[in-house]
């Protein structure tokens, strides 16, 4: 007779493999298992219910997808690129820098990679392409590059997620992104400008200094959202959950009469698709709920950190290994399904070996986000290539040595943990 865990991995992996959703697909494997073992079915259901009631920071995800999506409408991207290309748009390979620069403000309002690059991407690339400035190869390359900071800088969906299966805090695990997403950036403009001094790229005209202050004003209320949220979570003022629905009641007030810049038709579309994602998400998230349960009736996450015992692994020598196997994962496997289905097998070894989970989340947030770009199958390339309509293999090819700096700040996420965790020990954390 089969092994009833052995059938229901096998159910998921083909389910998947035929195309149905992974969260759907979790959920016929955990109930294959049930009825194999001989247990009642309607555990499933219990446990996605539980689930569900004891984790309100969930609410979190649907909000933050739902201001994220406001701020892709009306002009709010549009006038914090503007502010953006005030500040670093005369500099040769400018609006490179302004793209990865608007990148770092924008995730400081969405939490999302792909609300990054659909929304201030599509502008940025038609910006950058026009008059054959850049190559449109490039264009989209720095743009997928720079939307994976989105998820690092607080707030952060994938974080969320993270919260979910480790039982660590949101607000210091927002407040560790913080040091590493300004760090990506850094590294990602670096390498922009030498890529741009290299092939000539040109100097933009620099923004008149008498019109920076009316830049930076018309910019002020959207760059106001991230200071709002972030002071109200570590001021105790409010939740990540509260701080989320706040979010995406400001972005529809200042866009709607601040900015006067949204149609009551473009609001309902909105609010159509936000619920599609948030359904996307959340069968995700069931999925992963009731399957947790079958690994943890499997016991596999303690059999797992027994059998990395054998090995004697120091703690930098496991984030390390993590690091090689999160990046090959993130080129086949969504992020949402990391998270939510690989991370918990790893948490019990993870706390034997010492390792903070802090540090340990933002290490795996961030080797998902590289996953987003990874040819070939990352979901960003897929996005870009369907804004600029180039070819996948000249995307690939510029988004190679941006990869490369990725990769390097990445390891120096990885081998210094003090770096990651400054932010959130000033914010009293103790870990």
């Amino acid at each position: 007779m089969i092994d009833p865990f052995t059938a229901a991995i096998c159910i998921i992996f083909l389910l998947a493999l035929f195309g149905l959703s992974i969260g759907l697909a979790m959920i016929c494997g955990s109930i294959t298992y049930l009825g194999l073992k001989g247990y009642d079915t309607s555990i499933a259901a219990e446990t996605l219910l539980q689930g569900l009631f004891n984790s309100y920071t969930l609410l979190a995800i649907p909000l933050f997808i739902l201001a994220a999506d406001i701020m892709n409408i009306g002009t709010l991207a549009d006038r914090l690129l503007k502010f953006s290309q005030a500040l670093v748009g005369r500099y040769r390979g400018g609006l490179g820098h302004v793209n990865v620069v608007s990148s770092l403000i924008f995730s400081g309002m969405s939490g999302s990679a792909v609300a990054d690059a659909v929304g201030m991407g599509r502008i940025i690339i038609n910006l950058m392409q026009k008059d054959g400035k850049y190559p449109k190869s490039y264009a989209a390359a720095i743009t997928a590059a720079s939307a994976t900071i989105g998820p690092i800088i607080p707030p952060s969906i994938p974080m969320v997620l993270y919260a979910l299966v480790s039982d660590t805090s949101i607000g210091y695990l927002f407040a560790a992104g913080i040091a590493p997403g300004l760090l990506m950036g850094l590294v990602l403009m670096v390498m922009n400008a030498m890529i741009s001094r290299r092939r000539n790229y040109p100097v933009d005209e620099a923004v008149p200094l008498a019109a920076l202050p009316g830049v930076t004003f018309r910019a002020i209320p959207a760059l106001l959202l991230p200071v709002i949220l972030l002071g109200g979570i570590y001021g105790g003022i409010m939740t990540p959950t509260e701080a989320a629905a706040i979010a995406a009641l400001y972005a529809l007030v200042i866009s709607t009469v601040l900015y006067r810049s949204v149609t009551p038709g473009q609001i309902y579309t909105t609010l159509l698709n936000s619920a599609r994602s948030t359904i996307s998400v959340g069968t995700l998230i069931a999925g992963a709920l009731t399957f947790h349960y079958v690994v943890t009736r499997e016991n596999v996450p303690n059999s797992i950190a027994a059998y990395m015992g054998q090995f004697d692994l120091s703690p930098i020598g496991f984030l390390l290994a993590i690091n090689v196997l999160f990046l090959i994962m993130g080129c086949i496997i969504e992020t949402g399904a990391i998270l939510l289905i690989v991370v918990p097998v790893f948490i019990p070894t993870v706390l034997a070996l010492g390792i903070d989970p802090v540090h340990f989340g933002v290490v795996v947030v961030v080797n998902a986000m590289l996953g987003l770009i990874t040819p070939p199958y990352g979901l960003l390339l897929f996005i870009v290539a369907g804004i600029t309509k180039e070819p996948l293999k000249a995307i690939i090819r510029d988004l190679l040595p941006f990869i490369l700096a990725l990769v390097v700040a990445l390891t120096i996420i990885t081998l210094v943990p003090d770096f990651v965790l400054f932010v959130p020990r000033l914010l009293g954390y103790k870990g």
